[in-house]
């Protein structure tokens, strides 16, 4: 199945699950307990969850995301919460949790309106929930709902640099505001990739995406490696259109690397979720040297030697390569064909 699918119907898994237990829970918290009320909040929590969940992953975050993208956090929040309601409205109007449990519907306004107001906060924190968890990463927002970094902890991580080529010459030639777009349309597109390959999105830094794996689920399949080759793909699919619209195609390297990282949560005024560790530096360093070999892209020796599976392309031994605050150097594998022109 494809990996973008996948997520969204996992997602949809869960927001149906929750939308049906908070449909009952509404109905305990008004007092509603007998048979016919529980089957009537199921039904509510079901029909709002499916409609709500269903539009805002495969209409919303599908055909209308690039739309979305472009609004300010408010202004999307408003578009999407006026949408909900109106489908609350529909469901509420027609008293559908009614009429599928079998019981009399309620027509008296004020029977509607309370209906309607604890429908449409659960809405709207869904609403909240979703563009919350969309700005800072999903996968980071259930970390720290669950606190599962709150005390830091020692995991194994794959790491994976992805850096822009001649940024700085782009941004010379594009100006400021030129670049920052370009910058946010190819990373946009890079996600994708990140997506498709089961990957989590650690950090944007200037013209550098950062991206990691956990042990277990970066070994499937080279996990990594393909990532960083369908983001080229992706790239190279969007070269017409980018070139159109900025006058140039940007071009990425990357390196990978592979250890134990410190992960903890950090800060007070603006709470984050960080990666320390030797592990972090070193690919940042092969990163930098990844500008100088054919192929633009490094992976150390570490890295490879945790892969289930042969790599999907040829990869060529460079060696034991100097690099800066490791007196020993690393050794390091290149990509055998040069993918930089």
């Amino acid at each position: 199945m494809n990996a973008r699918l996948e997520k969204k119907l996992r997602l949809f898994t869960a927001i149906v699950v929750v939308g049906t237990v908070a449909g009952l829970s509404v109905n305990f918290l008004q007092g509603r307990t007998s048979h016919a009320s529980i089957v009537a909040g199921s039904a509510y929590g079901l029909l709002l969850s499916v409609l709500l969940g269903g539009i805002e992953l495969f209409i919303l975050g599908g055909p209308m995301r690039d739309w979305l993208g472009r609004l300010s956090f408010t202004a999307s929040l408003i578009a999407r919460s006026t949408i909900y309601a109106a489908i609350i409205v529909i469901i509420q109007g027609f008293s559908l949790g009614e009429l599928i449990a079998g019981l009399p519907v309620e027509t008296s306004r004020s029977a509607f309106w309370s209906s309607f107001v604890s429908a449409a906060i659960i809405a709207v924190l869904m609403n909240l929930t979703f563009s919350i968890a969309n700005i800072i990463g999903p996968r980071a927002f259930l970390n720290f709902v669950t606190g599962r970094y709150h005390s830091p902890v020692e995991e194994d991580r794959f790491i994976l640099f992805v850096d822009i080529a001649g940024s700085t010459g782009l941004a010379e030639r594009l100006g400021g505001l030129a670049i920052h777009r370009l910058l946010d349309r190819t990373f946009r597109l890079l996600t994708l990739a990140v997506v498709d390959y089961h990957g989590e999105v650690l950090n944007y830094v200037g013209d550098e995406v950062i991206v990691t794996w956990r042990e277990q689920s970066g070994a499937i399949d080279c996990r990594p490696l393909r990532c960083f080759m369908a983001m080229r793909d992706e790239l190279a699919q969007a070269s017409a259109q980018l070139d159109q619209e900025f006058g140039v195609v940007p071009r990425i390297r990357g390196s990978l690397h592979f250890g134990p990282v410190i992960v903890g949560e950090i800060g007070d005024v603006k709470r984050a979720i960080v990666f320390n560790g030797d592990v972090m530096n070193t690919a940042a360093r092969l990163e930098e040297l990844s500008r100088s070999v054919d192929g633009g892209f490094l992976a150390s020796r570490a890295a490879m030697e945790r892969f289930s599976s042969t790599p999907p392309f040829a990869l060529r031994d460079l060696g034991r390569l100097p690099i800066r605050g490791r007196a020993d150097g690393i050794d390091v594998l290149g990509i055998e064909a040069p993918a930089l022109t």
